[in-house]
């Protein structure tokens, strides 16, 4: 609602508008939060209120709030001071990809915007990089070098598109294929740009994954590739995981669904990484 439909507007309406208007921003800004806190759950598997509330930067009370709402919905369990994953919970590659879905679509079409035709990609197995497959599908002249199984059926019969699987040991829980077979063929590959995505981000770290197989094979990857490409939605900013994947000076592009916060920005800047989001063509 622009200001000047506001002033048009009786006093009492006026007000009533202004907090529906406040109102819609506290709710964006709580689910963001939540998102948040429930990528640290699932990375970590357990998370403190009293750290929560300092990275996030609200209450105790509020983190308390937001926990209690997760638990209800079965999203997570609480414990004492904190919360914990949900027993038995599903760490898959369907379980996964039904997080943060539109900022994956959002960041998916954003990266195939930056694929010419004629070219070599990498693309790596995480549900990120999935979500480059429906705009990948217009593309021509393409290879496509893949180590997951549901990119390789995806892309497989598209015309324009050559599909090279790398092979290895089979996690059917992610879908994709690692170990020392995937890397003594990804080995043998050069000259593509490696599209990769991360679990957490840390400016002193680098870009790390939650497990050590995809860590090590992506590592490689980006050795072997001659420009790198980061996928990351905006939770993965907030924690890095245990596994380094590489440094940041392996990074030239980062695609976000939504701009960093200004340390990200000040960070990514002085690497010389150009950041991609978005309102990047508006500003």
């Amino acid at each position: 609602m622009s200001i000047f439909l506001l002033n048009l507007l009786p006093k009492s309406c006026l007000i009533y508008a202004r907090f529906c208007i406040n109102v819609a921003k506290m709710s964006l800004n709580t689910q963001q939060r939540r998102e948040a806190i429930l990528s640290q759950v699932y990375e970590k598997g357990h998370v403190i209120i009293k750290d929560l509330a300092a990275e996030l930067a609200v209450s105790e009370a509020t983190i308390r709030r937001d926990l209690r709402s997760l638990a209800d919905d079965h999203r997570l369990e609480l414990v004492y001071g904190g919360a914990t994953v949900v027993r038995n919970s599903d760490y898959s590659f369907r379980s996964k990809g039904l997080r943060n879905v539109e900022a994956k679509r959002i960041i998916g079409k954003l990266a195939v915007d930056l694929i010419a035709e004629n070219e070599q990609i990498f693309i790596d197995s995480g549900t990120t990089c999935f979500e480059m497959a429906p705009f990948l599908k217009s593309k021509r002249d393409l290879s496509v070098i893949v180590n997951s199984a549901r990119l390789a059926v995806e892309l497989g019969d598209v015309p324009g598109l050559s599909v090279i699987t790398i092979g290895g040991q089979y996690r059917p829980e992610r879908m994709d294929n690692v170990g020392p077979l995937a890397t003594t063929t990804l080995d043998q590959l050069r000259g593509y740009i490696a599209f990769i995505g991360a679990d957490g981000l840390s400016q002193d770290f680098g870009v790390t994954a939650s497990d050590i197989d995809s860590a090590h094979l992506y590592r490689l990857a980006v050795k072997n590739a001659r420009e790198a490409i980061l996928l990351v939605d905006h939770t993965k900013f907030l924690a890095p995981s245990l596994f380094k994947i590489v440094d940041w000076k392996a990074v030239t592009q980062l695609v976000t669904d939504q701009k960093p916060i200004p340390e990200w920005m000040d960070f990514l800047d002085s690497q010389g990484i150009q950041t991609i989001y978005p309102e990047t063509h508006k500003e």
